[in-house]
Parts: structure tokens; sequence; C-alpha cells
């Protein structure tokens, strides 16, 4: 039996001083007859989830298995046991049968416009292709299609929409009638109010809100993961890109510099925000608490932050999802957990373990995203 005392975080106003773990089964009163205890100190929460990361992708395109395995293996020793994978060309099912590593729902692969995205990681299509390819992603992802909403228009010089608003408008319906939603990589102002009109369920970064898109956003419910440790690079970009295309450094610049201003906004206006680090990439696995600490950054209060990858990742009682489709767990710091990370796994009275993997508990997600 496995005692863990401590500060038991169980959500925003439920804090505990200790819970027991017996055959996989976690209970928050001490059981009769207990013998062979061990105990653990420290604090516990719920597992946290990352609403947007990448496994089976680095910057130059797909990996091997074992490759995935070690960014997954990042992530639940971060204490990341739900991930978003927001678009990856890998096939990482596999990852489904392993109770070791942390619960994977998919978006597919990016869906974007012909050479703007980039290289490796994405279908590129044009406009007239576009509802075949989201039907086909709905029906290889978990729920859930990407879309790449904007890129650099290399014409312009600057960033740009991709997609014509009538094909837009017919993915989306697409994606909706075979029960998957779609979400849209989006750095750009002008790109975001379409999306929106057009019925999109969640915006990925959406660095370019404004005070006039910010409410749209609110009135219709559409969720963002703003991805702030992935908005830090874009000095970094600019000055890579300045010489060739120095209106879309200036206009990275511009995002970079507002981005606190800008989460805490939408935050301000009723917003749904969710902690996701774009891990994957360029960017190291691992990071959700850097994540959550730019969005208190931002403004955003320290519990509603936590809330972002946490008990906010999922409605009252257990209602089915509505966004992420499977489950996550709770997570206690401490000594090393038998077959998991060095937390104990649990999750609220009278949850199971599975396997031999963490003690692991299913819970739905909130309304909106966590893509």
């Amino acid at each position: 039996m496995l005692h863990i005392k401590g500060r038991v975080l169980a959500g925003p106003d439920d804090v505990r001083d200790e819970l027991w773990v017996v055959d996989g089964r976690v209970t928050y009163e001490r059981p009769a007859g207990a013998r062979e205890v061990t105990t653990v100190r420290g604090w516990a929460l719920p597992g946290l989830v990352d609403a947007h990361c990448h496994v089976g992708l680095d910057a130059h395109g797909p990996v091997d298995e074992a490759t995935s395995e070690k960014q997954a293996l990042t992530e639940r020793e971060a204490g990341t046991l739900l991930l978003r994978d927001a678009g990856s060309p890998s096939d990482t099912r596999w990852i489904d049968d392993r109770e070791d590593l942390p619960r994977i729902i998919r978006a597919g692969r990016h869906i974007a416009r012909t050479r703007r995205y980039i290289r490796n990681y994405a279908h590129e299509i044009e406009p007239e292709d576009l509802v075949a390819y989201v039907a086909r992603e709905a029906r290889r992802g978990d729920g859930w299609v990407k879309l790449v909403g904007d890129w650099i228009d290399r014409e312009t010089g600057d960033l740009g929409a991709c997609w014509p608003r009538g094909a837009v408008e017919a993915a989306i319906a697409e994606a909706h009638r075979l029960g998957a939603r779609v979400t849209a990589h989006c750095f750009a102002e002008e790109t975001l109010a379409p999306l929106v009109e057009a019925g999109i369920d969640c915006i990925e970064h959406a660095t370019g809100l404004t005070e006039e898109t910010i409410p749209l956003f609110a009135e219709r419910g559409v969720a963002i993961v703003p991805t702030l440790v992935n908005i830090a690079t874009f000095p970094t970009l600019a000055a890579g890109g300045e010489k060739k295309f120095p209106a879309w450094a200036s206009h990275m610049r511009s995002l970079h510099e507002r981005r606190y201003d800008t989460v805490r906004a939408a935050y301000d206006a009723g917003v749904p925000i969710f902690a996701g680090t774009d891990a994957g990439g360029s960017l190291a696995h691992g990071l959700i608490a850097q994540e959550v600490a730019e969005l208190t950054k931002a403004g955003i209060p320290p519990v509603d932050a936590l809330a972002a990858t946490t008990w906010g990742a999922r409605p009252p009682g257990g209602a089915p999802p509505r966004a992420l489709r499977r489950g996550a767990t709770r997570c206690a710091r401490g000594r090393r957990a038998r077959g998991g990370s060095c937390r104990s796994r649990g999750g609220a009275r009278g949850r199971r373990r599975r396997g031999r993997g963490p003690v692991r508990a299913p819970y739905a997600p909130p309304p909106g995203c966590p893509s």
C-alpha cells in the first residue's frame, strides 16, 4: 500500500493532507488493517495536460519509434500524463499499448497550403483538396484536425492567411459532420475572425488576438492554447529572416512584445485558455511547468494557470468529454512509483489502476479545447 502524505491538491478549493493507494485504488480514508505501507512525503496534484505538443516529430520531420518513446518519456518525467498531439506525420498508435507512457489525443497530420509550412511536417495541398484531406485526417486522428491557418506569404513578405473563406468553411463543416473538431495554427491578426466565423473550435498560439477579435472568441467559446514558451522564440526567428523578409520580422517582434497583454486580455474576456508548449519540432519536450509559469507572467492568477493544465481540463461530475476523448491521471511528487515516473499516480476515490504501469485515473476535459 502506498501512503502519500503532504499537500494533495485535488482541485482549486479541495486540498487534502494525505491519500492512500491500495491495489490500484485511491482513497482519502485510511484502509483498515493496513500493514505493509510505503509512505511518500511531498505534494500531489492531478497529472498535467499538455494541450499542444508533437510526439513523433523533430525539426526535420517524422522520427523513429525510439525517438518518439524518448519524447513521451520526457513528458512523463515532467508529470505530463495526457498529451494533445497537435499534428504529427508519425504513426504513434503503438504508444496506446504502453501503460507506462502518457496518453495521446491526436490531430492527425498538419494540413497546410503548398510551400506554406515547415518542410516534411504537413500535407501541403491547394484549397480544392482541403475538404478531402480534412476528412482523411479526421478519420486518422482522435477527434481533432489541425490546419495551418497562416504562414509567411513570400509574395507579400509577411504573414498571410492560407485558405479562402469558402474552402475553410466547407472543411470545418466536413470535420464536424465526421464528429471531429478543428484547430488551427494562427499567428496573424487577419486570420482569426474568418476562422471563428467559419466555426473553428480552437486556435493555437493566437498571437494576433486584438480588442476586436477577443470578444468574438469569448462569444463563440473558441478556446486558445497560447504556447508562450514557443512565442518566446519569435525574436530569434525574426533575426534569422529579417534580411529577406523585413516586414515579417517586424511583425513577429510586435506579436512577441505584446504576448502577455494579449493573453491577459483574452483571460479577462473569458476566453478559455489551456496550457500547451508546442514541444516537438524545434522545442524540447517536458516544458509544461515553464508554460504554466509563463501564463502567470501574463497576469493569469496562479490557481487559474495551474487549472489550465490540471483540473480545468475536465468538467465537474465526470461528464463525457467534449474536447479530449481519453483519460489522464493524477500525479504525486515524491519517491519513484513502480512502473511510473518519479510520481505516484492515481485518481479520485475508487478509480482503479490499469496494468503494470503507473496508477491512472481517466478524466474528462471541459468543453472547448484542450486541443
